[in-house]
């Protein structure tokens, strides 16, 4: 049995065009809480990303001690601050306006544990520049976008009208949508999880 750690659309949708069979499960970790205590430990935001996936994948693993669990994170780091999802379309204004004409990171953790113990995990990594972007702009990307800027840390989805916010982008596309999917299917295969498994 395969599960999914995450409440997110997108790596639902990864996964399901991947064509696994799986089911989601989302872990009630506190990621504020935990993300708060990691900042103040000086944590990086790739250390962040990995730990809340670690968490997720484990806490939900220890529920359901003999699926294989998948738990997956994203930080967004622009200038030495990390940004979260923002929860209002106002804060989705103000986040794009603090990157907008900047090279930001993303750092996308994926782990699979299995009876609350990590088998496995990948760390990766991406650089998006954005376009300088005008008032006018925002305006109709944040109108066309609609609500779904909330969903996603930088307020943007690269898959769909995101991809007009940028000038650049270096990295792993799945890695941008929020898991390194390439090596979590050649985990799975490994694991006999796999189209050639697939009912």
């Amino acid at each position: 049995m395969l599960i999914l750690a995450s409440a997110s659309l997108s790596r639902r949708q990864m996964l399901q065009n991947a064509g696994l069979d799986f089911t989601v499960e989302t872990s009630g970790v506190d990621e504020d809480e935990v993300k708060l205590s990691l900042i103040a430990e000086k944590a990086t935001p790739q250390d962040i990303a990995e730990t809340l996936a670690e968490l997720k994948a484990k806490r939900v693993s220890m529920r359901r001690p003999g699926a294989l669990v998948i738990g997956a994170d994203t930080t967004l780091a622009c200038n030495g601050r990390l940004f979260d999802k923002p929860p209002t379309m106002a804060a989705a204004r103000t986040q794009l306006q603090a990157l907008a004409g900047q090279t930001h990171e993303l750092h996308s953790s994926v782990v699979v544990a299995q009876g609350g113990a990590r088998l496995w995990h990948c760390n990766e990594r991406a650089r998006l520049t954005m376009r300088p972007l005008p008032d006018r702009f925002l305006d109709a990307y944040l109108a066309r976008a609609g609500e779904a800027v909330t969903q996603s840390v930088g307020a943007y989805q690269l898959e769909g009208v995101g991809a007009h916010l940028f000038a650049k982008v270096d990295g792993d596309y799945f890695t941008i949508l929020g898991l390194p999917l390439l090596p979590l299917l050649s985990f799975l295969a490994g694991h006999g999880i796999g189209l050639e498994n697939a009912a």
